[in-house]
């Protein structure tokens, strides 16, 4: 199952049609002519910026302002995470990341006020319950 395949390229001013399957450049090529423009092909550019991760975090805000609004904390929360997600949004990431830092702390603190205050509002009626029996 050796086949050699010959292929014969006739020249390009001769009128008869050609004996041989031509890819489709070369068709064009035969067909058009070479390109009119000497000029060497232009290249374009495009600079796309890696997009640096700032996490705002919109939806912790949101959890602790929903569930454990000790203080007004998780509320607090919330609109710095969205003036963080308003600063990446223009660009400014240095901003960004100000807010979000400021978000994340306000939102451990609200998480760990509100896990205090369930876990009181847990615990001290049940000592009170113990000593009243």
């Amino acid at each position: 199952m050796n086949h050699t395949v010959q292929t014969f390229f006739s020249p390009a001013g001769t009128d008869r049609p050609p004996n041989y399957e031509m890819l489709k450049e070369e068709h064009e090529v035969a067909t058009l002519g070479a390109p009119h423009n000497p000029a060497a092909p232009t290249s374009t550019v495009i600079h796309i910026r890696s997009e640096t991760s700032v996490p705002d975090h919109v939806v912790w805000s949101l959890f602790n302002t929903l569930f454990m609004n000790s203080c007004c904390l998780g509320f607090i929360a919330f609109a710095y995470s969205v003036k963080s997600r308003d600063r990446k949004m223009v660009g400014d990431l240095t901003g960004a990341q100000a807010y979000a830092s400021t978000a994340k702390c306000l939102n451990i603190w609200a998480l760990i006020l509100g896990i205090l205050t369930t876990i009181l509002l847990i615990i001290i009626p049940i000592l009170i319950l113990q000593a009243y029996q």
